[in-house]
């Protein structure tokens, strides 16, 4: 078996950075009025600013596959040709399409050669699936150069034009035409952008991040869904799929917005991450005391506090100086967001040979996890 190193990153987040009181301005507002939820959102998540696929204008300045492109394009340099790779391995939770996938989209931009392709679908967790399959490709010697991506396009499913039918057909019924709090509620904390690696079979460069290893758990066998979109909740907590509803229910029911169960997510989230790390560490013989830089992917700083004490709560101690955010400046970028974290940090010039890294990426869709060891060559 190689061994598998992170020898390059690179981010991109479209146009310039969006400062909250902008936001309804690219978005634009449903029924024409500002949100009572955003307030009330942006205090709690304390996300400063993040980045649209859209200009000021309010047009679409890049779908998902081309923001996808950018951040990959930035790998290639004087010692790497993006000829040379020989998989690619995207993930994302806003494709473009239901088909072609989204990695074909993005090799047919890149036009680089023949090569492998692979698409992890899901929510957070599939930009870090999509990383584990070029792992293990490397890994196992069917490959020896990759490329991993993680991309979001947020914007698309959070605009107003989504809500705008939904929010007319309540007015026609004599109802309050306001959507939804859990549909509301994540046009506040989600942004655009795509981060990428090259893995080899070889350190490289200045910096390199040798993967000792990558552990992913679902809790779906005993959760129902907590976040989703292209279906709508019932009662009984199942998911009834668009494909199920007339052409006509679409968008009357905005049942391609991403939607959110706050409730659920609220009293499991963290129970569960916790579980799940517990399991990693005691697998892999790894404690917090073999942790020097933590990157939690949290969607808010309202869970970091929380996150804190319960890790503490059983037995994992990570001060918050080992702790590595970005959240405040880029907002939450879902699949890309462990990338654009540790690309800053691998860029920062601050660290240094044998130095530990644990990532953490939750998924709340139906609660998964995915956990990363690495180290500093």
């Amino acid at each position: 078996m190689k061994d598998v190193y992170i020898t390059k990153m690179a981010t991109f987040l479209p146009n310039a950075p969006v400062k909250n009181e902008e936001i309804e301005d690219r978005l634009g507002m449903i029924n024409g009025k500002p949100s009572r939820a955003k307030n009330i959102v942006l205090r709690s998540n304390k996300i400063k600013t993040r980045y649209y696929a859209i200009d000021e204008n309010g047009t679409v300045t890049h779908n998902n596959a081309e923001l996808t492109e950018r951040a990959i394009q930035k790998l290639a340099d004087d010692s790497f040709s993006l000829s040379q790779v020989q998989l690619l391995s995207c993930g994302t939770s806003t494709p473009d399409h239901l088909l072609p996938s989204h990695a074909a989209m993005v090799h047919g931009l890149l036009k680089n050669g023949n090569m492998e392709i692979n698409s992890a679908s899901g929510v957070c967790c599939s930009g870090m699936n999509a990383m584990k399959y070029a792992f293990m490709a490397i890994r196992s010697g069917q490959v020896q150069h990759a490329v991993c991506t993680g991309s979001e396009r947020a914007s698309a499913l959070t605009k107003a034009a989504m809500f705008e039918e939904e929010a007319a057909h309540l007015e026609t019924l004599e109802n309050n035409p306001i959507v939804a709090f859990e549909k509301d509620f994540l046009r506040w904390m989600l942004s655009d952008g795509a981060g990428a690696m090259l893995l080899q079979d070889s350190p490289s460069g200045d910096t390199a991040l040798k993967i000792e290893w990558i552990e992913g758990f679902s809790y779906a066998h005993e959760m129902e869904t907590c976040m989703y979109a292209g279906g709508e909740k019932m009662e009984d907590g199942t998911l009834k799929p668009w494909s199920d509803y007339k052409g006509t229910e679409w968008n009357q029911k905005s049942v391609f917005a991403i939607k959110q169960d706050v409730k659920l997510l609220g009293e499991h989230i963290l129970i569960k991450a916790v579980d799940s790390l517990q399991k990693a560490l005691i697998k892999h013989g790894i404690t917090a005391d073999d942790v020097d830089y933590f990157l939690p992917h949290i969607s808010s700083y309202f869970f970091q506090e929380g996150f804190y004490e319960t890790l503490e709560k059983n037995g994992i101690t990570i001060p918050f100086e080992k702790w590595f955010l970005n959240l405040e400046k880029v907002g939450n970028v879902g699949a890309a967001s462990i990338y654009i974290m540790l690309e800053e940090l691998m860029n920062s010039g601050t660290l240094k040979k044998g130095d530990r890294i644990l990532l953490f990426v939750p998924e709340s869709s139906r609660f998964s996890y995915v956990h990363t060891y690495l180290t500093v060559h």
